[in-house]
């Protein structure tokens, strides 16, 4: 039943999307975290912008966001990343297209931990003099994160399965070798139920752990 299974090449499928994971989860934390600060920014032009941005990303489907950075940015600008072959450019161009979707999800994910802060904690740090970057910053960031870390798992969850849509454009991820072996091998059913089993052992761990970790660090009010 399992005459197809190669197991270098599923653990090395499934390594490519771990990679994928993890960088484009650390780029959209940091440009989520910056979206947030723009759309709670008491500057009405970064507010404007933010907003503009989170409503019309969210509202693109990913195929067409790592389409575009397949298409519209390498063959059309010529923008590689510095990647030096075509597997290289094509990792680094899903990776930006993970990030420029996630980021959206993150920052509002961000947002709504923004919110449950009490307004009187900014309103007595701008009273001492901080600025809105130093009140954000040293006073309100911090609680947020420790109030949305079971939504930002949610985002992590959805960005680990999001992963498979890097196969349109080439990329060696777990899905592109699902492709490969269904069509290669007659046996669709158990192919497709190894290829759930992996996810599921990437899934579930990480969402059991960050459960964990929302419940140790929630701010008691």
């Amino acid at each position: 039943m399992f005459d197809f299974l190669e197991i270098d090449a599923l653990l090395g499928a499934f390594w490519v999307t771990v990679k994928l994971t993890v960088y484009s989860a650390m780029g959209s934390l940091v440009w989520g975290t910056l979206l947030a600060g723009m759309r709670v920014s008491p500057v009405p032009l970064m507010r404007t912008v933010g907003t503009a941005y989170v409503n019309v990303v969210r509202n693109i489907p990913l195929t067409v966001v790592i389409l575009f950075a397949s298409l519209g940015l390498y063959s059309t600008l010529g923008v590689a990343l510095g990647g030096g072959d075509f597997e290289a450019i094509n990792f680094r161009l899903a990776v930006l297209g993970l990030i420029a979707y996630t980021a959206a999800f993150v920052c509002e994910a961000l947002r709504s931990g923004i919110n449950t802060v009490p307004v009187g904690q900014a309103e007595a740090a701008r009273a001492l003099g901080l600025s809105f970057t130093q009140v954000l910053a040293l006073i309100v960031l911090p609680q947020a994160f420790r109030s949305v870390v079971n939504p930002l798992a949610n985002v992590l969850i959805a960005l680990t399965k999001n992963t498979t849509v890097a196969a349109v454009i080439g990329v060696a991820e777990a899905s592109l070798l699902m492709k490969e072996w269904i069509e290669t091998y007659a046996a669709l059913i158990p192919i497709v139920a190894v290829f759930a089993f992996g996810f599921i052992c990437l899934t579930l761990p990480t969402g059991l752990v960050l459960g964990w970790v929302s419940r140790k660090v929630a701010v008691k009010r």
